[in-house]
C-alpha cells in the first residue's frame, strides 16, 4: 500500500515509469537496467535493506534518493546523511515537498 501512495504522488509531480523491489537485490538489477530519475528506498525490505541497495547503486550513478523509514529517522540519517528520510507515516504533501526538494538538487 505504501508503494502504492508513494506511486500516486510521483504521478502528480510527473513521473511516468516505477519499478517496485522488494529486496536490495532486486533494486540494484531494476537500477542498472534502467538508471531512474528518483529513488524512493524504503530501510527495511523483504530481503536486504534500502540503505545497502543505495550505497551500492550510489557508486555507479547520480541519483536522487529519498529514504522512508518506520524506524527512527535520527537513527538512519547517521546511516545515510546525504538523502531526505521521511518517517512513515508521512503525507502526501511531504513526500511532495521532498520529491521537488530532491529533484531539484
Amino acid at each position: 500500500m505504501i508503494a502504492a501512495a508513494i506511486e500516486y504522488v510521483l504521478r502528480e509531480s510527473g513521473f511516468d515509469s516505477f519499478d517496485v523491489a522488494s529486496s536490495s537485490f532486486a533494486a540494484i538489477v531494476s537500477a542498472a537496467n534502467r538508471c531512474p530519475d528518483l529513488i524512493t528506498a524504503d530501510v527495511e525490505l523483504a530481503v536486504g535493506n534500502g540503505i545497502e541497495a543505495i550505497r551500492i547503486i550510489c557508486q555507479q550513478l547520480s541519483v536522487p534518493v529519498i529514504i522512508i523509514t518506520g524506524r527512527a529517522a535520527a537513527e538512519v540519517r547517521r546511516h545515510v546523511a546525504d538523502y531526505p528520510v521521511l518517517s512513515k507515516p508521512f503525507s502526501e504533501e511531504t513526500l511532495t515537498y521532498a520529491v521537488a526538494a530532491s529533484i531539484g538538487r
